[in-house]
């Protein structure tokens, strides 16, 4: 008869298979997994710019002054998204990294556009909260940057 380890109840076999489960799902596509995980630490990077930028200098009720901390949070997130995205996502080994840093910048001043115009028309336009706001454009522009990304910069 085979003898199982017992955790505080649990049976240790179930962790092993949850864990292997996870795996699997992982390993099925590992660049979009990446791409998610790499996606959310660039998001809290350029949330946590925005906040401490509107919290303490600028004021997000002024419309010059909502972009303008916009595109501050933008720069903080482009410049630890590109090395994150190199690295850990799409793995590149481009050897002109001036080119690719000028394709990634460019695909980027593209989703700054889109989120500038997210941030506009639902905190200038339709009036609601900056909070509400930056989560909606960040989902917007993170699921356009993985494919502007995939398309036009880490192409393989």
């Amino acid at each position: 008869m085979e003898k199982k380890l017992i955790i505080k109840g649990h049976d240790k076999n179930l962790f092993v298979k949850f864990w292997n489960f996870c795996w699997n799902i992982y390993y099925k596509n590992p660049e979009i997994w990446n791409y998610i995980i790499v996606g959310l630490l660039t998001t809290v990077v350029s949330l946590l710019t925005y906040f401490i930028v509107t919290r303490t200098i600028l004021n997000p009720n002024n419309p010059f002054e909502l972009q303008i901390a916009n595109i501050i949070s933008w720069i903080f997130a482009v410049a630890f998204a590109y090395f994150a995205n190199r690295v850990y996502v799409f793995n590149s080994k481009n050897k002109n990294i001036g080119l690719e840093l000028i394709k990634f910048v460019g695909t980027r001043i593209a989703s700054l556009l889109m989120d500038m115009f997210c941030m506009f028309m639902i905190v200038t336009v339709f009036s609601l909260s900056d909070v509400i706001g930056k989560i909606v454009s960040q989902v917007v522009v993170t699921i356009a940057n993985y494919i502007l990304s995939k398309l036009f910069v880490f192409k393989k």
